[in-house]
Formats: structure tokens, sequence, C-alpha cells
């Protein structure tokens, strides 16, 4: 370390002006005895382009055939892959059942809010119905079609009241009287 030391002081003014000499000494003489040569007149062509960016890169891929390799099977990767797959099967039947609650009131909601627009629709459609029937039955109106059907009131000789007991048999019989059997009294 003290030997280094003392080299660097020793040439520590000199190590830069004798780089420079010899590099300029170099030079001169490299230009002195080269041949001095014709300068040629190499005009650019205006239409070309420069050159793409990291042009000198050169990527070669190399063909690699890999189809006579065999893969050796592995004994633990088979159980590793049937316990991923039954974990799997564990969180989707978890996940089924937290979410399947959820889904089913959704759905009901549903069917309660179709239930709910059908009843106001048969009750519009009742209050339609019993707009029109009473129309139809309004006395004026069932007198017009009498009227224009010809149909009168019937006199008080005509009217027949079915639930007062006749006092005579005047009335026509539809089928055979019963015999009497004797000493039967009605």
């Amino acid at each position: 370390m003290l030997q280094q030391e003392a080299v660097r002081q020793k040439y520590k003014g000199n190590t830069m002006a004798t780089n420079l000499a010899t590099l300029f000494r170099r030079t001169n003489v490299m230009t002195m005895s080269a041949p001095r040569r014709k300068a040629v007149s190499v005009q650019a062509d205006p239409w070309a382009l420069r050159g793409l960016p990291n042009d000198e890169i050169y990527f070669y891929a190399k063909k690699v055939d890999n189809s006579r390799m065999i893969r050796q099977a592995d004994p633990a990767a088979r159980g590793e892959c049937w316990s991923a797959v039954g974990a799997a099967a564990v969180l989707l039947v978890l996940g089924g059942s937290i979410i399947a609650p959820h889904v089913g009131s959704v759905l009901a909601g549903y069917k309660l809010e179709a239930l709910r627009q059908d009843r106001a629709a048969l009750l519009n459609q009742r209050r339609e119905l019993d707009v029109k029937e009473a129309g139809l039955l309004a006395p004026g109106r069932l007198n017009g079609l009498a009227s224009a059907h010809r149909l009168v009131s019937p006199a008080a000789d005509q009217v027949i009241h079915l639930d007062a007991v006749p006092s005579d048999a005047s009335f026509a019989r539809n089928h055979a009287p019963l015999p009497v059997a004797a000493g039967a009294t009605r």
C-alpha cells in the first residue's frame, strides 16, 4: 500500500502531460506517413430516410424441437390436483348456499310484483264490467228494448204467483194424478 502511494506521488504532476504528448506524437506520425487521398464527394440522397432506432440489433430465434422429450410423472402432483378440485367444489357449494336465499327472495319479489299487477288489472276489468252491467240493466234501457220488441206489461189476470197455494184446481197438471189408496187422507 505504501509503495503504491509513493508511485502515485512521483507521477502525479506528469501523468496528464505525458499521455497527451504521446497522443499528439502518434497522430502526427500517422498523418505524415499516410499518403493523402483525394476527397470523393458523395451526394446525399434527398429522398433517403434515416435509419430506424436499434436497427443494428438482430434478434435470432433458434427453433427447438422438444417433441421427443417425455415428462416424468410426479406422484404428488396428482394428489395436489384432486385436493385443489375438491377445495374449489367446496367453495362453489358454500358460495351457492350463501347466494341462493338472496336469489330466491329476489325472484319471489318479482313474482309478488307480477301478481300485484295482475290483481290491479283484474280489479280494473271488474269495475269496467260492473259499469257495463249497470248500463245494460238500467230500467230505461230495458223499457226501450221492450217497446222495440213490442213487449207490454201483463194484465192483472195474466199474472200467476207461483209461491201462492191455489184454492181451486184450475191449473193444468203435467202429470197424471196419483191413485189414492183406500183409507188414505190428504
